[in-house]
């Protein structure tokens, strides 16, 4: 072993030392001789001497445009295979240019970022390219940011409300065509509720008063108040409308409220079908759920409303009714129904006229011209998400069909007894 290993280190070893030297010399020459192609993607593209009052569509605020495109180089193996994206960008002089036009990019148009890249000696050829390029008309306009209904859900215990002020305006500089594309689509705004803890409500909370413990309103942070618009920046725009400060997601404890009063119920009897289905030929059937009082039928099993305040209810609760709408059996077996208030525009005033009576602080940090504002859009909502429910997890779901002559209102998955119309009914029945 010995033997072979002298035989191939040691024997003739300035021969071997001659010819180790000579290889590595022909393979650092031939190593650098060698010409290879590639395409490196995602060049950034930096446009020089916009003219004034102009600018190019997609222009971001860096000078680099929105889009990048492939450069195909050939040159020195050993340079050219060091080259990434981030090396290299291509250059084009804008000056005297009006309208849309084609530019070529070729050698001349390729600047390297990295100073231990001699491009001179690193490229031989650049394959050239066309690109259009267009000049527009630099404008600064206001568009419209819509704050859409979040995403995520509400910490424990509480219920998402709503959002307020759903729309704002953002100040924007760019091309004249596409801010008017964004001025008239607008920019949505969508805010995550898994973000907000319980932590961060329970503590807003503490600090209200006892009869406002019902509605939280939650501010928004300075760092959320942000849109993307990759065409016109490559950084996210900080909205700056003033009316940005009192941006703040409301939220309601989630409290099972008691209506304690009985519920009005009437039909609807549309008149394509009234020479067979009126009130003469189908009445509506008293039977225990359903019941007649003062000559008023209404539904007296207690009833609750989840998703809304407390003063809400209270205003609210004497004008509720339920009204189904009555059709043929061969169009509809199980009848449509919903519940109504009656005259909303007055229960409305009455419900801002109350909250600016209590003085309530996330009113009164509202500009005044913004303060009915606020409270009838969160009224209207209360009025939208109302939901009637029989237990605390079991919303109210009513059976409601055409009997022989009769219209029969039952409500799902609950046992109630069908009695006669003429019989009275329990004090247990009429027990709200």
């Amino acid at each position: 072993m010995r033997t072979l290993l002298k035989r191939i280190f040691i024997e003739n070893w300035q021969r071997k030392l001659v010819a180790l030297i000579l290889a590595m010399i022909i393979w650092m020459v031939v190593n650098h001789s060698l010409t290879v192609n590639k395409t490196i993607n995602d060049v950034a593209i930096r446009i020089l001497n916009i003219p004034e009052g102009k600018t190019v569509e997609g222009l971001q605020t860096d000078g680099i445009l929105n889009r990048k495109i492939p450069v195909s180089i050939t040159g020195n193996k050993s340079m050219v295979d060091q080259l990434s994206s981030g090396d290299i960008e291509v250059v084009i002089d804008a000056k005297h240019k009006e309208g849309e036009w084609v530019t070529t990019v070729g050698k001349k148009n390729i600047v390297c970022k990295n100073p231990d890249i001699d491009l001179s000696r690193a490229f031989k050829k650049i394959h050239e390219t066309d690109i259009i390029l267009r000049i527009s008309k630099l404008v600064k306009e206001q568009i419209p940011i819509v704050i859409t209904e979040p995403i995520g859900e509400a910490p424990r215990g509480y219920q998402f409300n709503d959002i307020f002020p759903y729309r704002l305006r953002l100040s924007v500089k760019g091309p004249e065509e596409m801010v008017k594309r964004l001025k008239t689509t607008g920019v949505k705004l969508t805010f995550n509720l898994n973000e907000i803890t319980k932590d961060d409500l329970d503590l807003l909370s503490a600090k209200k008063k006892p009869s406002q413990l019902e509605e939280i309103s939650y501010f928004v942070p300075e760092k959320w108040k942000k849109v993307y618009i990759p065409s016109l920046s490559e950084k996210p725009l900080f909205i700056d409308d003033l009316h940005a400060k009192n941006l703040r997601i409301d939220f309601l404890k989630t409290d099972f409220l008691p209506i304690e009063k009985p519920i009005p119920i009437d039909i609807f009897y549309p008149q394509q079908y009234s020479e067979t289905i009126n009130p003469d030929t189908f009445s509506l059937s008293v039977n225990g759920f359903v019941e007649k009082s003062n000559g008023i039928k209404v539904i007296t099993a207690p009833l609750y409303a989840k998703g809304v305040s407390k003063l809400f209810l209270d205003i609210v609760k004497d004008r509720i009714e339920l009204v189904a709408v009555v059709s043929p059996r061969s169009e509809r077996k199980n009848l449509l129904w919903n519940v109504q208030f009656v005259y909303p525009y007055e229960l409305e005033n009455r419900y801002v006229s109350k909250v600016l009576a209590q003085e309530r602080e996330e009113v009164n940090q509202l500009q005044p011209h913004l303060r009915e504002e606020y409270l009838r859009n969160r009224f209207r909502n209360y009025m939208n998400r109302f939901r009637l429910y029989l237990r605390e997890n079991e919303k109210l779901a009513l059976n409601i069909e055409l009997q022989t002559n009769t219209i029969e209102v039952l409500p799902k998955n609950s046992a109630f007894t069908v009695k006669n119309e003429k019989s009275s009914p329990s004090k247990e029945q009429h027990k709200p």
